[in-house]
């Protein structure tokens, strides 16, 4: 069970669009996170990559 809390709490954190950018997770994907991501906005890594699905899926229209 606290293993699940730790996970939880990580979901949580959220992060500058420029931790982001830096960040090694995204290391291959960061023109479309330059062209996706708001400079005055926070991430989780699950809204990342739900945003980067949409995107490569077709997204919302």
């Amino acid at each position: 069970m606290a293993k699940k809390n730790k996970e939880e709490k990580a979901k949580e954190v959220k992060y500058t669009k420029q931790q982001l950018l830096k960040s090694k997770r995204y290391v291959n994907r960061q023109d479309a996170l330059t062209a996706l991501l708001n400079d005055d906005k926070t991430y989780s890594h699950q809204d990342v990559e739900k945003i980067l699905n949409d995107f490569y899926k077709g997204g919302k229209k």
